[in-house]
């Protein structure tokens, strides 16, 4: 199973970015997608995450400026930011629990891509 991340760049406060990733491979079904994200010199922290069933989470920080997506029947997921501010430049990182044909269920992570946030 493969994750491939797209979206990021270069965005001036108060703009909008939309962060896809799609999966590919092996896949029976996904329980959950995500992304995460990581600010040097922090830990990754949760930005959103959607389950199988739709319902949502979000990091406190959010506040309302983002939302996460799937399209299961093209095994993606989108995040669509607005409002960003200087602080959400980080690396973000696209995550599934995949189910895969075989029979295992695993996490997997896209490769990352850089948010960034200035004028």
């Amino acid at each position: 199973v493969q994750l491939q991340a797209s979206g990021g760049g270069l965005v001036q406060p108060g703009g909008s970015l939309r962060l896809s990733c799609a999966a590919s491979g092996m896949i029976s079904s996904i329980d959950v997608m995500g992304w995460y994200r990581q600010i040097p010199g922090k830990q990754r922290e949760l930005v959103a995450r959607i389950q199988s069933g739709g319902r949502t989470y979000y990091g406190d920080f959010v506040k309302g400026r983002f939302t996460i997506s799937r399209d299961d029947a093209k095994n993606t997921v989108s995040l669509q930011m607005n409002d960003l501010k200087s602080e959400d430049t980080a690396v973000y990182y696209c995550n599934m629990v995949v189910r895969t044909t075989w029979g295992s269920t695993n996490s997997y992570w896209g490769q990352g891509t850089q948010v960034t946030v200035s004028s």
